[in-house]
């Protein structure tokens, strides 16, 4: 299989990732019925010497998979084919995205507001410390966990400790959101813009801009989730148009 053929026409004219390219051929593979639901699709090992990946690229393929509905890992056993079309509402650990984003719009909104008026300088020494090295950081997965942190001190600078514990509830999930859309999405450099934006709010104890920032935030968020969740319902190509193993 060459990855390099794996893009989909229609796509944004981007350079995908590998672990982008893996999810494309097998989520396309279980759609035209290759794998069919009930199906246990081949060991980890079989894939990366079929695709010539590396073990984690190919688990968070997998992982992509399981995200938007269309397998389950059963421990000792494998992975499972459970469905022949990606679900309209994908799910982050333990909840699904619809019910995470509607939680984070009527905590993180409000929340950058308070931050506005209530932080203090070594709240803003921490925000601008993270935001140094995201925007110098180029692995995915350092970057997903350096995001997280960035939501939980926004929580933080609140002053406010139930805020910080809400968000700590749904790190895991938010981490888990933020891998998906940056590696699908693109959302990286975007995000830091984002961020940015917020801090710079904060820096002038401006709560409208902060909440106006942070919801502009949480719409992008939004925004590319569903873009990607609609990519996943096209026709997918056929067979002749694939490289295949």
């Amino acid at each position: 299989m060459n990855l390099s053929d794996s893009q989909t026409a229609g796509e944004m004219p981007r350079r995908i990732s590998a672990m982008e390219a893996v999810l494309n051929h097998l989520r396309g593979a279980i759609e035209r019925g290759e794998y069919a639901v009930g199906d246990k699709l081949p060991s980890e090992a079989e894939l990366c010497r079929r695709l010539e990946v590396s073990r984690p690229v190919l688990r968070e393929a997998l992982r992509a998979l399981q995200t938007m509905g269309l397998t389950v890992s059963r421990t000792g056993k494998g992975t499972f084919v459970i469905s022949d079309g990606a679900v309209a509402d994908p799910t982050f650990g333990d909840y699904a995205a619809s019910d995470l984003l509607e939680v984070r719009r009527h905590v993180e909104i409000p929340v950058a507001g308070y931050a506005a008026v209530r932080h203090t300088a070594e709240d803003l020494d921490q925000l601008n410390h993270l935001l140094d090295r995201m925007e110098q950081e180029t692995d995915t997965t350092a970057w997903v966990a350096m995001d997280s942190l960035f939501h939980l001190a926004i929580a933080q600078a609140a002053g406010n400790p139930v805020f910080r514990r809400v968000i700590e509830e749904i790190r895991d999930a938010l981490a888990r959101q933020s891998a998906f859309l940056n590696e699908l999405g693109g959302r990286r450099e975007q995000s830091n813009r984002e961020h940015r934006a917020i801090v710079e709010a904060l820096v002038d104890r401006s709560e409208h801009d902060a909440v106006e920032a942070m919801a502009h935030h949480l719409a992008r968020v939004e925004t590319t989730l569903t873009t990607i969740v609609r990519s996943q319902h096209r026709t997918v190509p056929s067979t002749e148009d694939e490289d295949h193993a």
